[in-house]
């Protein structure tokens, strides 16, 4: 499916002080993924490698506030990020992060900005739909 919001990061200044702050509030956990300044983020019930488990939660990261993150951003599940990015272009947006390849199999992300100004990150999964 496309188009769905799949992924969500919130920048911080503080990692201890905001990870402490959305867990104390919302009873998010927040796992650090070693070696990298990145915390996985999960809103509810959710199983390893597979994200929510139920319907209406999403997955999350947050991470060092550093250019272009430098506010809340969405990420959108894309078929195909290459013609994403271009519907993009020429839409009146723009590729402010061209396609990286993330983790062993687990697909694609980009990062755009949008008609008004507003970065979205792009996810394509390494996985076949269905």
């Amino acid at each position: 499916m496309t188009g769905r919001v799949v992924h969500f990061e919130v920048p911080f200044d503080d990692g201890d002080r905001a990870r402490s702050f959305y867990r104390d509030i919302f009873g998010w956990q927040i796992d650090s993924m070693p070696g990298f300044d990145y915390s996985f983020v999960s809103t509810g019930p959710s199983a390893p490698e597979q994200g929510p488990t139920e319907p209406g939660y999403i997955g999350g990261g947050m991470m060092q506030r550093q250019a272009p993150i430098d506010k809340p951003v969405i990420t959108i599940d894309t078929a195909d990020i290459d013609a994403t990015l271009a519907k993009v272009t020429a839409a009146g947006g723009a590729v402010v992060v061209g396609k990286n390849e993330i983790g062993e199999g687990m697909g694609f992300t980009a990062y755009v900005t949008d008609s008004e100004g507003n970065l979205i990150g792009l996810y394509q999964s390494a996985r076949p739909a269905g």
